[in-house]
């Protein structure tokens, strides 16, 4: 057995507190990155999946610009009809189309309701997951994990651009 010097074990030691100061810097970000896309993804998914108490219906798009629509809102139920509902719409609609919604409380924008639009509601998140990925992949040098995140940002992503 060899005997090392008192220094060389204070460096080893110190070398192995920068080692863990690193993985749990790193994952400390890689959390605060998910964190920060699904509070961004809540604000609007909490309306499109918790509709108990919201208008729901569908809006008749009347103009459409760049990113968003407007039209009157025809309820389902007993909400109340509105003649200008405002709609994001990420991928190019035409007028005349009928595009379900929620409205959001207190105000006169929609959401849009099914499928799409839940999975387009959670589009910050899956941005997130995919640089939470890079994160993972390369700070904390955990590859499994990152293709791991890296594969649900992508199926999240994904699905949402072929439901809109």
């Amino acid at each position: 057995m060899v005997k090392r010097s008192r220094s060389r074990r204070a460096a080893e030691g110190a070398w192995g507190l920068v080692l863990l100061a690193r993985v749990l810097g790193i994952g400390a970000l890689a959390a605060l990155i998910l964190a920060s896309g699904a509070w961004a993804s809540w604000r609007t998914a909490q309306h499109v999946m918790l509709t108990k108490g919201h208008d729901r219906g569908t809006v008749t798009l009347a103009a459409c610009g760049d990113s968003s629509c407007t039209g009157p809102f025809a309820p389902e139920g007993a909400a109340t009809a509105r003649p200008k509902v405002t709609v994001s719409l990420p991928v190019r609609h035409h007028v005349g189309e009928k595009v379900p919604v929620v409205i959001e409380p207190g105000t006169d924008t929609g959401v849009r309701a099914g499928l799409g639009g839940v999975l387009f509601a959670w589009v910050p998140l899956g941005g997130a997951l995919l640089l939470a990925a890079v994160v993972v992949g390369g700070g904390m040098r955990m590859p499994r994990t990152a293709w791991t995140l890296a594969a649900a940002g992508a199926a999240l992503l994904g699905g949402a651009f072929l439901t809109l």
